[in-house]
């Protein structure tokens, strides 16, 4: 192949990759702007890994549930949801009002994130922390994680 093929080749590659980079992070925005909020209940995770370095690991009870359901419907890829007044939501096996998307990794279920970044030195902040406040787009199901509230719902 010669050198200007290869150089134009390469350029492509990149343009691609930062194109689809890109509309990725347009499409988080997205949902993160005009999404539904809902709140899942935080599940204890390996308490070895809750806090490392300058992220805290996740796990949702929704997951745990999700992963229950699953193993009745194989070949769903999104979840039917119930949300209650205080906006947290749960699953809905018989229907709900609106649907999660999620991936199967291995045998566990994935909502999009297991771990929040946080600023350096402000770990403590986060040690109340009970549930994750997400986005949830109401067409794709698509959800974000966009902060973490206490047991109170109170913004941490």
């Amino acid at each position: 192949m010669s050198a200007p093929l290869t150089r134009v080749l390469t350029l492509l590659g990149v343009v691609l990759v930062l194109g689809g980079v890109n509309a990725s992070i347009l499409q988080k925005e997205r949902v993160i702007r005009s999404g539904r909020t809902i709140y899942l209940e935080l599940a204890p995770v390996d308490p070895r890994s809750l806090m490392q370095g300058d992220y805290m690991a996740l796990g949702f009870r929704l997951a745990r549930s999700i992963g229950s359901w699953h193993e009745t419907n194989p070949r769903a890829r999104r979840a039917p949801l119930i949300v209650d007044e205080r906006g947290v939501a749960s699953l809905a096996p018989d229907g709900g009002e609106l649907e999660i998307a999620f991936r199967m990794r291995g045998d566990r279920v994935w909502l999009g994130t297991n771990a929040y970044f946080f600023e350096e030195g402000t770990a403590g902040r986060y040690s109340e922390a009970r549930f994750g406040e997400f986005r949830i787009d109401l067409s794709s199901g698509e959800a974000v994680l966009v902060g973490l509230r206490d047991g109170a719902l109170n913004p941490l």
